[in-house]
């Protein structure tokens, strides 16, 4: 076993005022150079790099055993700081370098199948698969250290505002909160399966029945849910809840929380309070419930624009609204125009119409329906001029936000407009209640049944039950929802009502919700809560488009761990076990 030399720096830490100082480094090696009387050794751990050299003044074992490294050897070196003559400028050591006396090979590395570095563009279900050597990259190792910040960041504010943490079960019953569950099979009650949860929602609301007062958790989550840039099966939030808080008290807390970080963490100084904005505003201005409002671009009705035109696709939709592009028309060709077009259908839209703004003139897709004076009543609306480019959707609403709010957002990226650097924080509130499945036309709740709805439209339950708002918000950056909460309802007679309304039975009830309803029969306090993803906002700190770069062993595109080969198969008895058969 090779002796273990103790560190008294890291790689990255050593610079001018460490010269002529002995020092034991431990790390990577990540580059060998040999010279012929020199060997230069790149040496690396997560602070960064520091030459070593070994010269022909050293033992000539030494200076062998030095030859013999290769690319990602784990070694100690001792050694004398010096001054370095060619300094190195991209380099934080690279004014110095490390003159070795000793060395100790702690293990060999055979060739990595990815390169360490972190412009290697390479496949991304290779660095998945070999995980552990794309996290000893320098970008990686960053990203884990913001996040270990932000996390450190909460856990100090929620702390100091009299938060206490506590943990929740991880194995619970399956309740319907939207999405599937991940189910585990019980050994000791065969046929019966515990869930893992989608969120603590009904425990953190129990802890309030508990007298906790305030709670906060940094949790694991899980949904079984396809994946896409900002979900993975697993996931973090940082959870809250709050007895007798209304929706003021909750966001008064989570703006102070958003201000902390982006000092803490990027060193810029938040406004608050935040803006806030109605969810019908939003849907109607951005497209979407996560508006961003980094850029314009915001949706116009032109159904009354289009009436009497002889294009029946604007005469037959439910709606008809459009976008305009600023200064855009010219970097868009037909064939470009075509392709954005056509990713727009997968959100249900049969085509989008075009029309670009010229100096004397209107050209568009729909030309042989619209004269230029029906042309120049459409661009009227958006008070367009020459270089504009108009985008419309006419279809059902959900249809033209759903598109509208995909076409706003990609088109500024195309124009490189969606800035990292700037973060653009709001709160969206006001959500309805309830919304209709399209499919099957049954009720369900558009947060989680324990919403509590606005106080003055409970009459409205019983009639219309679809214009009832809830006591919602979501807090939203760039585009991307980062959390989102309500206030809870606590009346034991209000929840059944909401149970009733989305057509669950008595039955149902206490089999799924059971346990809760039980509790508050014994007094339950005012609450609220929320909770943040963390690994999205983390993600949006770091410029990252996709929440992978900021997990460290993260599934991918089909829910797989690339790393361990999860999910694997079980054998036969432990199946048998659990009572569990499995159809090939």
């Amino acid at each position: 076993m090779s002796e273990l030399f103790k560190r008294t720096h890291m790689c990255g830490e050593l610079n001018a005022d460490n010269i002529n100082e002995n020092i034991i480094l431990n790390g990577w090696v990540s580059k060998r150079r040999n010279l012929g009387s020199l060997i230069f050794v790149d040496l690396r751990d997560k602070t960064g790099i520091t030459q070593v050299v070994f010269n022909d003044d050293v033992p000539k074992d030494l200076f062998d055993k030095a030859d013999s490294l290769r690319g990602e050897f784990v070694i100690g070196i001792k050694g004398v700081v010096k001054e370095r003559s060619s300094k190195n400028d991209k380099m934080a050591t690279g004014d110095i370098e490390v003159f070795a006396d000793d060395i100790v090979i702690y293990s060999a590395a055979e060739t990595p199948p990815i390169y360490i570095k972190d412009d290697d563009n390479v496949d991304d279900n290779l660095r998945l698969k070999y995980r552990y050597l794309d996290l000893r990259k320098k970008k990686m190792q960053d990203n884990l250290m913001l996040r270990h910040k932000v996390v450190k960041c909460a856990r100090d504010y929620f702390d100091e505002s009299g938060f206490t943490e506590v943990e929740t079960p991880m194995l619970i019953k399956p309740t319907p909160e939207g999405a599937r569950d991940y189910l585990v099979p019980s050994r000791m009650k065969p046929g019966r399966f515990y869930a893992l949860p989608q969120s603590p929602q009904m425990f953190k609301q129990l802890l309030m029945v508990g007298g906790t007062d305030k709670y906060m958790q940094i949790v694991k989550c899980f949904r079984d849910e396809d994946l896409r840039a900002d979900r993975q099966p697993e996931f973090t939030q940082i959870d809250l809840e709050m007895s007798f808080a209304d929706a003021d008290d909750v966001i008064d807390v989570q703006e102070g929380f958003i201000k902390k970080v982006m000092k803490d963490i990027k060193n810029i100084d938040v406004k608050i309070p935040l803006d806030r904005i109605s969810y019908d505003d939003s849907m109607d201005r951005f497209g979407s419930d996560k508006p961003d409002t980094r850029f314009g671009f915001e949706l116009k009705k032109l159904k009354e624009a289009t009436l009497n035109s002889e294009f029946k696709v604007f005469n037959n939709a439910e709606d008809v609204r459009g976008i305009c592009i600023a200064n855009a028309s010219s970097e868009f060709s037909r064939k470009n125009l075509d392709k954005i077009i056509n990713e727009a259908k997968q959100y249900g839209c049969g085509g989008v119409v075009w029309i670009r703004v010229e100096d004397d003139k209107y050209n568009s897709s729909v030309n042989k329906f619209f004269d230029q004076d029906a042309l120049k009543k459409i661009a009227d609306v958006f008070g367009a001029k020459p270089n504009d480019l108009i985008l419309i959707v006419a279809d059902k609403t959900k249809v033209v936000f759903d598109s509208l709010g995909f076409l706003r957002r990609h088109m500024a990226g195309k124009l490189g407009l969606l800035d990292e650097n700037q973060f653009n924080f709001l709160w969206v509130v006001d959500f309805p209640l309830f919304e209709g499945d399209e499919e099957t036309g049954e009720m369900k709740a558009m947060h989680h049944p324990f919403t509590q709805p606005k106080t003055e439209q409970i009459h409205l339950l019983d009639t219309e039950p679809l214009k009832v708002k809830a006591n919602a918000y979501d807090i939203v950056l760039n585009g991307v929802e980062l959390g989102g909460g309500s206030i809870r309802i606590h009346d034991k007679d209000l929840q059944a009502k909401m149970f009733n309304v989305l057509g669950l039975t008595d039955e149902e009830c206490d089999e799924k919700f059971g346990f809760l309803i039980e509790a508050f029969k014994y007094g339950v306090p005012p609450h609220a809560g929320l909770a943040y993803g963390l690994d999205r906002l983390v993600m949006l700190l770091l410029g990252e488009s996709s929440i992978r770069e900021v997990i460290a062993f993260p599934k991918n595109q089909n829910a797989e761990c690339m790393v361990s080969e999860a999910p694997g198969i079980a054998g036969k008895e432990q199946l048998e076990e659990l009572g569990i058969s499995v159809n090939e």
